[in-house]
């Protein structure tokens, strides 16, 4: 009975130790192996346009991991620098309005640069607050982020059929948030969560297993909601 015993404590130490381990080995295993596939994928779609007079692995006899991310860095510096003077403002605005009046890449490269100005912008609250929407039903609630206020036709549309006050939110699957659905939904309906959207991401990257400490377990969905 001692000898069963024995084994037993031994094999739930070494099950312990092993889950111990996988906590503390899995989140650098899975951030070194990310940064390399980013380091490689840079490598792979830059470096074979780089010049070969210009290429150090021409001179060398290895591989140089993450030279190609390394152009790309410096090369976004430097048309920083020059887009700051003069000359570079009338090259950046020559060839804005180029791509402003080319077919079909005027529509892409508009959306790209609002999308991109607006989630930069530092006084923008698009993707920075969490909060909870009752979705996909009634008693179902979703953690999502709220982007904007409804602007332009739909808001327009909402006003025709009774609904004057319409948030947009986006609320984004688990466990990889990359994707996800826009809804728009009565800003009396979203409840705003404290938890930052760094938290947020965090808690649906975990499927719900990463809770920050400021979340209370026992309360209920409150009717506070979006201020204006």
């Amino acid at each position: 009975m001692k000898k069963k015993s024995f084994h037993t404590s031994i094999s739930a130490k070494v099950r312990n130790n092993f889950f111990a381990g996988f906590i503390i080995c899995a989140p650098i295993a899975i951030t070194i192996w990310l940064s390399l596939s980013l380091i490689h994928w840079f490598d792979g779609f830059i470096v074979p346009y780089i010049p070969m007079q210009y290429n150090p692995e021409y001179y060398c006899d290895f591989s140089i991991p993450g030279f190609g991310l390394l152009v790309v860095i410096v090369g976004i510096n430097i048309v920083g620098f020059f887009g700051r003077n003069l000359l570079g403002r009338f090259v950046f605005f020559l060839s804005e309005s180029i791509l402003n009046n080319t077919p079909i890449v005027r529509h892409l490269y508009k959306s790209t640069k609002q999308i991109i100005r607006t989630l930069l912008k530092e006084d923008s609250t698009s993707f920075k607050n969490a909060c909870l929407v009752e979705y996909p039903s009634a008693g179902f609630w979703s953690l999502c982020f709220l982007t904007t206020e409804v602007k332009g036709e739909i808001k327009e549309k909402f006003s025709n059929i009774g609904c004057e006050d319409m948030v947009t939110v986006f609320i984004p699957p688990t466990p990889l948030p990359t994707a996800g659905m826009l809804v728009f939904v009565p800003r009396n309906k979203v409840i705003m969560l404290k938890m930052s959207a760094e938290d947020s991401a965090k808690m649906l990257i975990s499927g719900g297993l990463l809770i920050p400490d400021n979340i209370s377990y026992d309360a209920q969905p409150e009717s506070n909601s979006v201020k204006k």
